[in-house]
């Protein structure tokens, strides 16, 4: 049976946090053989404490302030009752907020043009798929046991350079290969539990990491909704300013614990709209980030 609500809600953690991409391209329930969603939605979120090691500072280096805003292209279909295929696709800006002539006074200094204010474009390609490998019934609930398998790879031509001034950099330019499992209880309330957790080899100076991810929520004939805490541990890395630290952000150690909100409403005729927000309560290396998202949905 199709069940488009927790498709939909899940694209909207997609699009923030352009080096520290959330991992939610997945939910427990199967689009069906033949069935699928397509959704754009646009994310906003902005920090001005950074999680640094081992304390959170006041103020982004260089920048104070970031915003980043997104655009994100989903994508899922049901190769069959118990295969789906999923596609992900953002454009991201980062935007700082330096004061004054800081950014002319850099680029003077060091005479090169390399200091910017705003960094955008394609960031990387996400294709999944998930394997629904195990049901049994529990009572009147459902157990579902699946397995996921993604690749990630950068389509843009961002620059991801060493300085300062690339803590603005929308991505990390690394391929990422990523398997995780995933536990889904559902309840013939609608109420329903999901935990995974996986874990995800990334090139070139990019530290592998340990994801995950867990969800309560209810998916009714007219309204989904869902909470979320997510984390992301990395193995090795280095910490900004601190010794070893070269000024190359894709080499750090990202960790972080984000909480988070998503809902989903059908409006007529297959369309909806899906709204969301999440916050960073904890990490190391990362923005501590607030963001909210809005989108609309075609299901068929």
């Amino acid at each position: 049976m199709k069940n488009f609500f927790p498709l939909l809600a899940t694209s909207l953690l997609l699009g923030a946090s352009g080096t520290a991409q959330a991992q939610s391209f997945v939910s427990g329930f199967m689009a069906g053989k033949g069935h699928g969603s397509v959704v754009v939605s646009g994310t906003t979120e902005r920090y001005d404490d950074v999680y640094l090691a081992p304390d959170k500072i006041r103020g982004v280096p260089i920048f104070q302030e970031v915003r980043v805003n997104s655009l994100n292209l989903y994508a899922t279909y049901g190769l069959s009752d118990k295969i789906d295929a999923i596609i992900s696709l953002p454009y991201i800006q980062s935007k700082g907020k330096a004061p004054g002539t800081v950014i002319s006074d850099l680029n003077a200094l060091y005479s090169t043009a390399g200091y910017t204010n705003v960094r955008q474009g394609l960031q990387d390609v996400t294709a999944i798929l998930k394997f629904k490998s195990y049901t049994v019934e529990l009572g009147s609930s459902i157990l579902d046991l699946l397995g996921v398998a993604s690749f990630s790879t950068p389509v843009g031509n961002y620059e991801t350079n060493t300085g300062y001034g690339y803590i603005i950099a929308i991505g990390n330019r690394a391929t990422k290969y990523t398997a995780s499992g995933v536990a889904h209880l559902k309840t013939s309330t609608g109420v329903f539990v999901t935990g995974q957790v996986g874990y995800s080899l990334r090139t070139g100076q990019v530290p592998h990491a340990l994801i995950g991810e867990a969800k309560i929520g209810y998916a009714g004939p007219k309204n989904y909704i869902e909470g979320y805490a997510s984390f992301q541990e990395s193995n090795g890395g280095t910490d900004i300013s601190q010794n070893g630290f070269n000024g190359f952000f894709p080499s750090t150690r990202v960790n972080y614990i984000r909480l988070g909100i998503s809902g989903y409403r059908p409006i007529a005729n297959g369309f909806g709209v899906v709204l969301g927000a999440n916050t960073y309560v904890a990490g190391r290396n990362i923005g501590k980030a607030t963001g909210f998202s809005a989108g609309g949905s075609y299901n068929f």
